[in-house]
């Protein structure tokens, strides 16, 4: 194994690590903000599951470009030149610290709409939507692993 390889295992371990990280904490904080609110209002444990749910797409981003990039990418190079394997090294870091970030802050808005939830306020809607501005930059750094990949081929 050479520079290379290891530059582009390595991106792509972050890449898997920290956007499974940001979903785990996620779901975690939506899934304890459901509890609390189910004292004040039983009945609603659909909406909040689905709302504490949001927060887990962001590892399922993660483990996608971990497998594209694993079995697309590099599965078959034998040779990658070091400016792929800093590509990749570079992309998995993007991906993982954006996935990170975007899970605990979608977290943020799901807990806030399930309190509010729980208080009587019909914002489920409202809070899906508001949650889906922070997944999207989520998946525009998923969508640059694609753009990596068109470099790999």
């Amino acid at each position: 194994m050479n520079l290379p390889f290891i530059f582009a295992y390595v991106g792509m371990g972050i890449m898997l690590a920290l956007s499974c990280i940001g979903s785990a904490v996620g779901v975690s904080m939506g899934g304890k903000a459901t509890i609390g609110a189910l004292k004040k209002n039983p009945d609603m444990f659909g909406s909040a599951m689905l709302l504490s749910a949001l927060p887990a797409t962001q590892g399922l981003y993660g483990f996608a470009g971990f497998f594209l990039l694993l079995f697309f990418g590099i599965g078959d190079a034998e040779v990658l030149t070091i400016g792929q394997g800093a590509a990749v090294l570079a992309t998995g870091s993007a991906m993982g610290l954006v996935g990170l970030y975007s899970a605990m802050q979608q977290a943020s808005v799901v807990v806030n709409g399930i309190v509010e939830i729980s208080n009587g306020n019909d914002v489920f809607g409202k809070t899906i939507t508001l949650a889906a501005f922070s997944e999207l930059y989520a998946i525009l750094a998923f969508a640059s692993i694609f753009l990596v990949m068109m470099v790999l081929l």
